[in-house]
């Protein structure tokens, strides 16, 4: 299964010079299978890894010093291997269990600028003294739709998909893939048993992907008493769940704002939640949308506040097998199930290409889901997962701010207005464009 990322990697060893690889990414979204399968073993001599999960051992590689020499001639006992770090890959994996093998970065980035260096961790954003400005930083998130359609769809489908062609022919083929992918997501191991499992019945299929889910979900309940450390681990369970149960509370439309009360007791305001909802967006598992209550000014950061915003899930398939939506009820077409579940699906999409805070816009009952900062201007990106496009909020937004473009994304094949533009939701690429 090919990665969007795998070209930023292929840019970095392209280099004369680079920083070690610091890939960050919640647990079971692909990024060691993408160090090692896609980039070390197909674009490198030889590919050397060392998962300090697996191998706790390896943390003595770095206790005498942090000399990028002699860790590498002493790996290369550890390993059995000859290794040549200027020709060869070297794969630091699970890096956050060792906290010297993290410091040990910034030497290998002024000691060695020439040496091909990667690591990966689940956790990167909980850790102390991280390397700054001495790692490449990348983040791998779950497999976006388009990626999703390398590993599911065929070439036809492919290449509309690539061209974004709206024609309603497209649109039927189109449609149901989107379907499939809100029902399994973009977790790997996921995608992969969907692939896998094609000449099975589709029931079988379902059962095997949602097992998947489950697994997956409850990893990451026992992470959080793993390394949760001061922050309590049942209060980090409770807001993770509730992300969930909050999102299928707006089924009938825009997700709303987050509300604090009635998931902890004695807790109330963001305050009494800050610590943790902070714990869960550093881990990934969780990503914020800041709701802008007046006019929309740049940089978007400006009108921010801290406590105001919504919470979506890290991946729609999770997120629907949460919340005990099966296919049947995605592929009815109804609106009342799809709202969040399109509004994730955006948020995520959004993400992937790059961004990595995201805005809304709501004032009295007008709501835009997204606003999106491009070239100087802002444009409203409305969601919607029927087929109408009178939407009276993107209207009241025109009425009063007068953007140069507006964007919808909703359930039909969408229309050709360039100032105007509505396109079907599986093409929320175009935002792509619009964020650079």
């Amino acid at each position: 299964m090919q990665r969007l990322l795998l070209s930023q990697l292929l840019e970095w060893q392209a280099q004369a010079t680079r920083k070690p690889v610091l890939l960050d990414g919640a647990r079971q979204t692909g990024k060691s299978y993408l160090l090692k399968e896609l980039f070390g073993k197909r674009h490198f001599t030889q590919c050397h890894v060392v998962d300090f999960l697996k191998q706790p051992d390896a943390a003595q590689l770095f206790e005498q010093d942090l000399d990028p020499h002699r860790i590498i001639s002493d790996l290369g006992f550890f390993l059995k291997k000859d290794i040549n770090p200027t020709t060869d890959l070297v794969i630091f994996d699970e890096i956050g269990e060792c906290h010297k093998a993290v410091q040990s970065l910034k030497y290998f980035a002024e000691d060695q600028p020439n040496w091909f260096i990667c690591s990966t961790g689940s956790n990167i954003g909980l850790l102390n003294g991280f390397p700054v400005g001495k790692v490449h930083g990348l983040r791998l998130r779950p497999m976006n739709f388009e990626e999703f359609l390398w590993a599911t769809a065929n070439k036809q489908q492919q290449a509309a998909f690539d061209r974004q062609d709206r024609r309603t022919l497209v649109h039927k083929q189109l449609w149901p893939l989107l379907c499939d992918y809100f029902f399994v997501g973009g977790m790997p191991e996921a995608v992969f048993r969907w692939v896998a499992s094609k000449d099975q019945p589709l029931l079988t299929r379902h059962q095997q992907v949602r097992h998947i889910q489950r697994d997956i979900l409850n990893g990451y309940e026992r992470d959080f008493g793993k390394y949760s450390g001061q922050v309590n681990a049942l209060y980090i369970d409770q807001v993770f769940k509730n992300v969930s149960t909050q999102l299928q509370k707006n089924m009938d439309g825009s997700v709303k704002r987050f509300a604090f009360n009635n998931i902890i007791e004695k807790k109330k305001t963001y305050r009494d939640f800050a610590s943790i909802i902070g714990w869960l967006e550093s881990t990934l598992l969780i990503s914020k949308c800041y709701v802008i209550n007046q006019k929309p000014r740049l940089p978007l950061k400006s009108g921010r506040k801290d406590s105001f915003f919504k919470l979506f899930h890290l991946d729609v398939g999770l997120l629907c097998c949460d919340l005990a939506i099966n296919m049947s009820a995605l592929n009815m077409g109804d609106v009342i199930y799809k709202g969040p579940i399109c509004e994730n699906f955006v948020q995520n999409e959004l993400l992937s290409y790059g961004l990595n805070e995201t805005y809304s816009w709501s004032e009295n009952t007008a709501e835009i889901e997204f606003i999106v900062e491009s070239k100087g201007t802002i444009t409203p990106v409305e969601v919607k997962s029927g087929i109408n496009t009178k939407a009276k909020s993107l209207q009241s937004y025109k009425q009063r701010y007068h953007p140069d473009k507006t964007l919808k994304l909703i359930g039909a094949v969408g229309g050709t207005d360039e100032a105007d533009q509505v396109f079907p939701l599986y093409y929320a690429n175009i935002l792509k464009r619009i964020i650079e």
